[in-house]
């Protein structure tokens, strides 16, 4: 296929690219950041977003499916309702070109934001899945429910749409695995996300098998690692941090509290990376 990927020069981007060009197909990044061989355009303006997933001159004359990943990528990088505005405005204008180019594969970037982060509010059980009401605890995350939301108006307005929202845990690269040991001295310092992550190469495999999943209408999946960011047990880190939260399974050693489960069972994700 020929693929445009928003924000291709991002940390999960970068990982996007590699990966489903290794896997044969044809990458258009569309990035405000991005330097040729790549496309220029700023997703908050239509008319721009409408051409990149149709036609630019001297490149190419059609797009078979995007995965729109550009976004200022958490909360407190800059003024809440530039955050606000920016994302929205960028997402909508994705979402409506593509509708307009006909294209039926979507694949988005939602967030682990939705399912209550930072926490301050403890989560409802343990593992967290996607089968409780979206939890947005800032103008981000906010955005990124406005976007689930948008997304299934999408599909109802046309029956053959597939759109999938990947709610990322915390992107990592293997550099940044350094600093995981640290985190044992206090769980606290993650409790925010569950001690939740998501190498960047196994983000770029649940993309690609987002892609491939052929189901019109809208899906959402958790996507984070099998393990936690601990060295700890994961019963031991939910007993001390959350010891009124229920916990609705026996966790192995260190499995991720943001459950995978739906994501292996019809997406056939399955991570190969882990910083152990």
């Amino acid at each position: 296929m020929r693929i445009a990927v928003t924000g291709g020069t991002g940390k999960l981007g970068r990982a996007v690219v590699t990966d489903l060009r290794d896997h044969g197909h044809e990458v258009i990044n569309l990035d405000a950041a991005a330097q040729r061989p790549d496309i220029r355009i700023d997703l908050t303006d239509y008319g721009q977003t409408l051409e990149a997933l149709t036609a630019i001159d001297d490149r190419y004359d059609r797009i078979d499916a995007v995965v729109h990943l550009a976004a200022i990528p958490a909360p407190g990088v800059t003024a809440n309702a530039a955050t606000f505005h920016n994302n929205i405005t960028a997402t909508y204008n994705v979402f409506a070109a593509a509708k307009a180019a006909r294209i039926t594969n979507v694949v988005w970037a939602s967030s682990e934001t939705l399912l209550g982060i930072p926490f301050d509010t403890p989560p409802p059980y343990i593992p967290l899945d996607e089968e409780y009401p979206a939890r947005p605890e800032s103008r981000y995350a906010l955005v990124k429910h406005l976007e689930e939301t948008m997304a299934a108006e999408f599909c109802r307005w046309d029956p053959a749409l597939k759109m999938v929202g990947l709610r990322f845990s915390n992107v990592m690269e293997p550099a940044d695995y350094a600093e995981f040991p640290s985190f044992d001295a206090d769980a606290t310092l993650r409790k925010w996300n569950l001690w939740g992550y998501i190498d960047a190469r196994d983000g770029a495999q649940a993309v690609r098998k987002a892609l491939a999943f052929d189901v019109p209408g809208v899906e959402i999946f958790i996507i984070a690692n099998a393990d936690t960011v601990m060295s700890r047990s994961s019963a031991s880190l939910a007993a001390e941090v959350y010891p009124g939260v229920p916990v609705t399974r026996e966790l192995g050693e260190h499995e991720t509290l943001l459950s995978i489960d739906k994501a292996r069972r019809l997406l056939g994700y399955e991570p190969q990376h882990s910083w152990r």
